[in-house]
């Protein structure tokens, strides 16, 4: 049996779309009945990429590594770790006093400051992460306002800014728990990351699955496209990045398949033998 983890943005999808190709469906279906599992492994929280699970996977890497869980219905949990409420609290106010824009990740939930779709408008077409968040906020990835916050435990903070001092104050404070983690930015006035915990990380869930079926690693696949995935991508046996995908990604990962839009995912399954 071999275990294989997928990215869903910019790696499954489209960035912001819930909707793979339809050839990435068939090799993820044939894969699963040769006897091997899927599993999602994303910075999207479990209602958000609710959407795409229910098109047939063994389980998810959610919320960047913060929630695990296993089972078609995603019905047993294997890790579990938000944040503590004083570190968002820090996190907020002292990204928000420097003029950074945020979205908060709960389980079933989350919240982004109400201009930040004003800011995005003002920037010219950028990677995977500012087109998926560009697309969230006027489609269907459900992120409400940040006043209508209701206090649920937060897993991971999104942050976008135009310069990389703003986020000097908040490193300060929360850098020796949490990991600012920034994404390859082309040619756009726009700085995005996430504040991943360094109690988790993708890497982490994939070693907590293999562990939990007993795989060894070198029957592990990963696959994905920005540095978010770069423990996944240091943890698996095989590493697979994207066409479309961040360089400094391309340079650490074992493959090169060609880009979603491309049917790379397809392409990639076939040439790798996983049905």
């Amino acid at each position: 049996m071999k275990l294989i983890f997928l990215d869903i943005d910019g790696t499954l999808t489209n960035p912001g779309e819930n909707t793979p190709p339809k050839s990435a469906l068939e090799a993820i279906k044939k894969a699963r009945e040769a006897g091997n599992k899927v599993f999602l492994c994303t910075g999207r929280n479990p209602d958000m990429l609710m959407p795409v699970f229910k098109l047939g996977f063994d389980g998810m890497i959610s919320c960047a590594g913060g929630y695990v869980a296993v089972g078609e219905n995603a019905e047993e949990v294997l890790f579990d770790c938000p944040m503590t409420d004083e570190q968002r609290d820090i996190a907020l106010k002292s990204l928000h006093d420097n003029g950074v824009f945020c979205t908060i990740e709960a389980k079933d939930g989350s919240w982004g400051d109400e201009n930040l779709g004003d800011f995005l408008k003002g920037q010219s077409e950028g990677n995977s992460e500012i087109e998926r968040w560009r697309k969230a906020l006027s489609s269907n990835l459900g992120i409400k306002p940040m006043s209508q916050y209701d206090g649920s435990p937060i897993y991971k903070v999104v942050i976008m800014c135009q310069k990389d001092s703003q986020l000097d104050p908040a490193r300060k404070l929360l850098g020796q728990d949490f990991d600012f983690v920034i994404q390859e930015v082309k040619a756009h006035n726009c700085m995005n990351g996430e504040l991943i915990n360094r109690k988790f990380s993708k890497g982490l869930g994939v070693e907590i699955i293999a562990k939990k079926y007993g795989v060894e690693k070198s029957d592990t696949y990963g696959f994905g496209d920005s540095m978010n995935d770069l423990e996944m991508i240091r943890t698996v046996g095989t590493s697979v990045c994207m066409a479309n995908g961040a360089e400094a990604l391309k340079k650490l990962s074992d493959i090169v398949c060609p880009s979603v839009s491309d049917d790379g995912l397809a392409k990639a399954f076939a040439d790798l033998k996983l049905f």
